[in-house]
């Protein structure tokens, strides 16, 4: 199901990603979530989940424990 807000994201998403992250997660993975509706349920989730990891790596890469921009 897509995120209304940050705040509905995964809070361990919330806990490692920083803010601009979780902006581009939640817009991937609403825009994903879209696009895949012909999915099951499950199957357009994960793909949603891909689509929002994909795009924070784009602009984010992560250093230890820490994920740092590009």
């Amino acid at each position: 199901m897509p995120y209304a807000v940050i705040e509905d994201l995964p809070s361990g998403l919330q806990a490692r990603l920083p803010r601009h992250a979780q902006e581009i997660y939640l817009a991937a993975f609403n825009g994903a979530w879209e696009t895949y509706g012909r999915y099951e349920p499950d199957r357009r989730e994960e793909a949603a989940h891909r689509v929002a990891w994909a795009a924070v790596k784009h602009k984010y890469r992560k250093s230890g424990d820490r994920w740092i921009s590009l």
